[in-house]
């Protein structure tokens, strides 16, 4: 019967390590996506440095979490605890690929040299808005929170509406300044990093969804 006890408490400090984990994987993530954004709203190369630094990090942070999730899926979990891991084991992808697409926006910054400004397109605005959706996709793992995970699902389209809104913005300020076409695509391609940036979110809570549900919807 103390056996019994003893590997119940040694499997829920573990699992307790892996959220842990996940949460300082997601906390590089919003490091990243923010230092990128504010690289590219100020022109600091040393934010775009950042955030390319939290993408190695982030990549540590993987494989870290992957080791440990497998040592955890060998002691046999309850059905519960085989979910959760489950689920941070995909979610620790997408979480990487945040960090790479956050560092593709920090390359574009450094390599072009641009600097925009909130006031010509809403490109911080969005930063901020996908920050959201990362950060609160991390919650709803950490609380086991269904209905968080879900408002992350559905806020996707206000990110969405935000990269309609910059791309339909930067079509006109192509058209008034064809001259401007290279700096213009660099920030669509931006747009599109950080829009990529809230779907991978959206897999994030899916994943939370199946990991307290059982079930795994997609969008």
């Amino acid at each position: 019967m103390n056996t019994t006890i003893s590997d119940k408490e040694i499997s829920s400090e573990k699992i307790c390590r892996l959220t842990d984990r996940i949460i300082a994987m997601g906390a590089l993530c919003e490091v990243a996506i923010a230092s990128a954004a504010k690289a590219l709203t100020t022109g600091d190369t040393a934010l775009a440095s950042k955030a390319l630094e939290s993408d190695k990090l982030i990549d540590d942070k993987e494989r870290e979490i992957e080791t440990l999730c497998l040592k955890l899926l060998l002691e046999q979990p309850a059905p519960h605890e085989l979910r959760q891991i489950s689920a941070a084991l995909k979610m620790i992808t997408d979480m990487e690929r945040i960090g790479d697409q956050a560092a593709d926006i920090a390359e574009i910054v450094t390599i072009a040299g641009i600097k925009t400004d909130d006031n010509t397109v809403n490109m911080d605005a969005m930063a901020r808005a996908t920050i959201k959706m990362v950060t609160d996709s991390i919650d709803a793992y950490v609380s086991h929170n269904l209905e968080l995970a879900r408002k992350v699902i559905a806020y996707d389209d206000v990110v969405d509406d935000f990269f309609t809104g910059i791309k339909e913005s930067l079509i006109t300020l192509v058209a008034a300044d064809p001259s401007r076409g290279s700096y213009i695509l660099d920030l669509l391609m931006i747009a599109k990093y950080l829009e990529r940036i809230g779907d991978h979110a959206v897999n994030i809570a899916e994943w939370v969804e199946f990991s307290i549900t059982g079930e795994h919807y997609k969008k």
